[in-house]
């Protein structure tokens, strides 16, 4: 049975703006901690807090989180590259405003949706590359170069780019065959796994980035929430592959950008020139044609039989 007989796309859709809402609260409660500890910390508190909320929640639920050696394989390639893509997320959040990190990242979508072609034989219409083209052009109209500024860490979101499209690739390859919460619990132990030895052997003076201080009270405060809002957003982009083609998916995740920048203006009081207001409504224009047009093509498919679902459980 393939992950593609489940395909549930408005639902996959919802889960996908919903994460597009939640995870730019994470990524600046990230850059506020960010002068205080060292990206190394950050990561290894962040699923720390992914590992006691997900655990717990796993074996209270009775899920089934034991893995065969392929499922493992998969599930440890992806922590890999979520460890990766969290380190270069954090390191570029010390240099560029939210809004310009997020939005030079958004290269990732349409990188996913010629990733999700050619590994997953996913159908890609003319109408969704188009609307993933005017997505990406509207995205150059966000950003505002800052290269001349401050330098190679400008390229670090274009890191972020691939990292987090061959992630979500990892995971759509398994979505349908794993638990999303038993997934992301395991992932967050292997996780912990990795990162807990790294900053332990680590000499402290050795490698800034792999620092420990003492958080403050307020640090305390804050990653907390950046650990329950990275875990409830990542856990909603899981759901949200487990109900949907990552190309239809792809377009949607430019609705990231103008959330950022409304957080952005929040909380550091960074607002978009005029440029980059334009290029916000044309992500926004090309998210909501791909809803409207995935709406209409699975209005056009015939209905699934019961049967086809009876050997596959809920999400949870």
């Amino acid at each position: 049975m393939s992950n593609t007989d489940l395909d549930r796309p408005m639902l996959g859709i919802a889960l996908m703006l919903a994460f597009c809402l939640l995870a730019p609260f994470g990524d600046a409660l990230a850059k506020l901690l960010g002068p205080e500890m060292a990206v190394g910390q950050l990561v290894t508190l962040r699923f720390a807090f992914q590992a006691a909320i997900l655990v717990p929640l796993t074996v209270a639920t009775r899920r089934v989180w034991r893995m065969d050696g392929r499922i493992l394989f998969y599930v440890t390639l992806r922590t890999l590259l979520h460890i990766a893509g969290i380190s270069l997320v954090f390191t570029s959040l010390l240099y560029l405003p939210l809004a310009d990190a997020i939005a030079i990242a958004y290269v990732m979508p349409f990188i996913l949706l010629l990733l999700g072609f050619w590994f997953l034989g996913e159908e890609v219409g003319w109408r969704r590359l188009a609307a993933s083209a005017v997505g990406f052009v509207g995205t150059l109209m966000v950003v505002q170069p800052a290269f001349s500024e401050v330098g190679w860490p400008a390229l670090l979101p274009l890191g972020v780019a691939v990292v987090f499209a061959l992630f979500m690739l990892v995971t759509r390859r398994i979505a349908g065959e794993t638990d999303p919460i038993a997934m992301q619990a395991v992932s967050a132990v292997i996780a912990l796994a990795i990162m807990v030895p790294v900053m332990a052997l680590t000499p402290r003076d050795a490698v800034e980035a792999l620092a420990w201080v003492a958080p403050s009270a307020r640090g305390w405060w804050l990653i907390t929430a950046m650990g329950v809002a990275g875990t409830l957003a990542h856990l909603l982009m899981t759901w949200s592959l487990r109900y949907a083609p990552a190309s239809t998916l792809a377009p949607m995740q430019y609705l990231e950008i103008p959330f950022a920048t409304a957080v952005g203006y929040v909380i550091f009081g960074d607002l978009p020139g005029p440029l980059a207001t334009l290029g916000i409504g044309v992500t926004i224009a090309a998210g909501l044609y791909i809803v409207m047009r995935e709406r209409a093509i699975h209005r056009a498919r015939p209905p699934v039989p019961k049967a086809v679902h009876s050997g596959i459980p809920p999400a949870g």
